[in-house]
């Protein structure tokens, strides 16, 4: 019995079978797919859309695709077909495979003319494909890095106009990880900053509820620290979280010196630290007294029974007799 070329078969996408056709297809008729968050992250840092022959060569140039052409190679084919909408033969998944196909066709154009293929419907909806990439990527193996998944969600909400709540169904994240992602991928549109390999410093930057009151305070602090991360002054993502932010719980005059240029990164940091700011013992003893002279505590205290009031004046009177012991010896 002869086998046929193509094979019926159906994928299941938001609870809907998708028929398609599974078979082997010629690889140099297929056509890579620009909006794949792969290689929109590799291919968009410039003006211009780019050719199908510039978005082969690089990733050809990248190191994971010659990894895959090792484990092509050593398989003798793909374990996982490639992912292929039949009107124009856009590779919708496996666009690296594809590249790694690509350059051992170049050694050997018969042994690898063809590649296994999932074939969707040409009618396929944009709907449809977003949510069978958000099942592979970001649900599913994951490989792709947090500013691939945060590109992907930024297109689907800001683009496409897709709401957070249809979002989080279709990929059952929950919606504050949705907006966190979205939200740094955003920053970095704003500022003009495409290097995947800064994506953890902003991350760190947008996270810190310390860093965020002096965003609010100083109306160019994004601008200045865009400007130190792309110089390089800020030399490593943890530097945010380890040096920014006990700048940014530093004092007024600190912080002014530092966005007035009148202090590097460097220097500011240590500025700070000779401050009290990053040190644990300051650090807790600020943030009691910040509680302290909060203006609702004696609201709080006395909205307790009397038996309560009572054991809080015995642990008053208990710290403000350490207080004064611990004041006497550092003073000497």
């Amino acid at each position: 019995m002869e086998t046929p070329e193509f094979l019926n078969d159906s994928i299941t996408i938001n609870g809907k079978e998708i028929p398609i056709k599974v078979g082997y297809l010629e690889q140099e008729k297929l056509k890579f797919y620009p909006e794949n968050p792969r290689i929109y992250s590799i291919i968009y840092a410039g003006e211009k859309t780019p050719s199908q022959e510039e978005i082969e060569e690089r990733l050809s140039n990248k190191e994971y695709v010659n990894v895959l052409v090792q484990s092509i190679k050593a398989n003798g084919g793909l374990t996982d077909p490639l992912i292929v909408r039949d009107k124009d033969l856009v590779v919708l998944e496996g666009n690296s495979r594809l590249a790694a196909y690509r350059i051992l066709a170049k050694k050997d154009p018969i042994k690898w003319g063809k590649v296994k293929c999932k074939i969707l419907p040409g009618n396929i909806s944009d709907d449809v494909v977003f949510t069978l990439l958000g099942e592979y990527h970001i649900i599913g193996r994951t490989d792709w890095q947090p500013y691939e998944q945060a590109g992907y969600l930024y297109r689907r909400h800001k683009i496409q106009k897709v709401s957070l709540d249809i979002i989080q169904n279709e990929l059952g994240l929950k919606k504050g990880e949705i907006s966190h992602l979205i939200e740094v991928y955003s920053f970095m549109v704003e500022y003009k900053d495409t290097d995947i390999n800064r994506w953890s410093y902003y991350e760190e930057y947008l996270k810190s509820n310390h860093i965020k009151k002096i965003r609010e305070e100083v109306k160019n602090f994004d601008e200045i620290i865009v400007g130190k991360i792309k110089s390089e002054e800020i030399t490593k993502a943890i530097d945010i979280r380890e040096k920014l932010v006990p700048i940014a719980k530093s004092s007024t005059k600190i912080i002014k010196q530092f966005t007035s240029g009148k202090t590097n990164f460097e220097e500011t940091y240590a500025r700070a630290l000779a401050g009290g700011a990053g040190n644990v013992v300051f650090e807790k003893l600020h943030r009691f007294r910040e509680w302290l002279a909060n203006a609702t505590i004696e609201d709080d205290l006395l909205d307790n029974d009397d038996q309560v009031i009572q054991k809080c004046i015995f642990e008053f009177k208990k710290i403000q007799k350490r207080v004064t012991d611990i004041l006497k010896r550092v003073k000497k």
